[in-house]
């Protein structure tokens, strides 16, 4: 049972974005990380089949409890795996739905006109050659090592180290044991894409953290100084929660939510492990936290990567996600329009950075839309990153402020950032740099939709 419920949380993981394939596996805790890999891709690769054949039997409806992803799992050991080896009672429950599910599947080849299981999959060449041609990206930990050192290290190990990068296109001509320093961020060097360091000395102390380029957005465009006071709102697995220890030099306090004790165990070890410190992990429900709390008075900088359908995600395993209904984009975005809002009220709030990992516009820039609506003249778009290729959808009048990432464009997972900035009565347009390149400006007044602007109305009557 245990191999189909870490299986089952590994895909709930690439559902709401929080890593790579292989990245959620060996940060699982399960012993058998093997076995736990070649269940979680072989799902991956029937997923469309998965979902046909639960469709087509109601097992969802049935089975009231059971959650899709456990389905998935369950379903693909039954039909094209070993056939239930383990699974306590929940092998007994797919059992119980065998016949149901053999006779949807073999009606499926009936209409597919097909014999062989393997003849049901879809053509995913587009996404393999995507995956293929994305780098492995790893990030130097500056809080315990220096990106000259990783360097050094990777080249005694036989590596050919080919300076920094031009262009896009050197990336992608990466090959066998060379590597090159990446051409946007400093402190990410960039290996081909089929490079496995999972065992590496640097990555199992904690000195190189492997994390995607587009995931390395967020922390480096947020920027806090050393001593900021810093809110991560949806932080596991605790990648980008490094990220921001390491800009911070480990000085300031980082606020680091989850709801979920499982997740907050797993970024409890990474975070361990990458040395960080000031670090508070708080398993609450970021909806649930009061603003107006005197502990985050001193917050002056949220990163907010709230879950999402994770339709950008390149996993370097095979398969791909279903692409999600429309009720679902619905949901989730009225979940991301909620947060985004609840984090605008944090009194101190300076800058904000609203990141996801979907290529889908009603997550992302109709999100953004709808809340710089909501709160009038009191926060703004920052332009982002000027140098990066690929801006927003020309969804609303400064959505080309906004970046996106994708892995034809970008040679990355698919990711959108948009950074927020609270505006000030008399300041200069909003900059494109972080705030830890800049001197931080004084947080403005209001903590709700359209209330700055009468405050300081009144404020400038009361002088008069």
């Amino acid at each position: 049972m245990a191999l189909y419920s870490a299986a089952a949380a590994v895909l709930a993981g690439l559902e709401r974005g929080e890593g790579g394939l292989k990245s959620l596996v060996y940060n699982s805790g399960f012993p058998h990380v093997r076995q736990l890999y070649a269940l979680v891709a072989e799902t991956l690769r029937y997923a469309s089949v998965l979902e046909k054949l639960l469709d087509g039997a109601a097992l969802l409806q049935a089975e009231k409890k059971l959650e899709p992803q456990l389905a998935k799992v369950l379903v693909y050991d039954l039909l094209f795996g070993k056939g239930l080896k383990c699974g306590g009672r929940w092998k007994a429950l797919a059992r119980r739905h065998r016949a149901r599910l053999e006779a949807e599947l073999a009606r499926m080849k009936v209409r597919h006109k097909v014999s062989r299981n393997e003849d049901l999959l879809a053509p995913e060449k587009a996404v393999r050659d995507a995956a293929s041609q994305v780098p492995r990206y790893i990030r130097v930990n500056t809080l315990k090592t220096c990106v000259d050192d990783v360097i050094e290290f990777f080249k005694r190990q036989g590596y050919a180290y080919l300076g920094k990068a031009a262009s896009v296109e050197e990336l992608k001509a990466l090959s066998g044991k060379k590597f090159l320093l990446d051409l946007h961020l400093p402190e990410l060097l960039v290996f081909p894409s089929q490079t496995d360091l999972h065992d590496n000395l640097l990555y199992t102390s904690g000195h190189i953290i492997l994390q995607d380029k587009a995931s390395c957005l967020p922390a480096f465009l947020l920027g806090p100084v050393a001593g900021s006071h810093v809110i991560d709102a949806c932080a596991a697995p605790g990648n980008k929660t490094s990220h921001l220890a390491a800009i911070l030099k480990n000085k300031g306090q980082i606020f680091a939510f989850d709801v979920d004790p499982k997740r907050v165990a797993t970024m409890n070890t990474l975070l361990t492990r990458a040395g960080v410190t000031g670090c508070q992990l708080v398993q609450q429900d970021f909806l649930t936290v009061d603003p107006r709390d005197p502990k985050y008075s001193r917050v002056t900088h949220i990163l907010l990567d709230p879950s999402c359908s994770g339709s950008g995600m390149v996993t370097r395993g095979p398969g791909e996600e279903a692409a999600p209904s429309a009720e679902r984009l619905q949901a989730l975005a009225g979940f991301q329009r909620r947060i985004l809002n609840h984090a605008l009220r944090f009194p101190a709030l300076r800058r904000l950075v609203y990141s996801t990992c979907s290529l889908h516009q009603e997550e992302n820039e109709d999100v953004v839309q709808a809340v710089l609506q909501e709160w009038g003249s009191a926060f703004r778009l920052v332009t982002a990153f000027p140098p990066w290729p690929c801006r927003g959808l020309a969804a609303f009048s400064g959505a080309e402020s906004c970046l996106r990432a994708s892995p034809a464009e970008t040679l990355t997972h698919g990711f959108f950032v948009a950074v927020l900035e609270r505006y000030r009565e008399g300041a200069v347009a909003p900059s494109s740099l972080p705030a830890a390149a800049k001197e931080n400006p004084q947080p403005g007044e209001g903590t709700e939709p359209g209330a700055a602007l009468k405050k300081r109305k009144k404020k400038k009557q009361r002088k008069e």
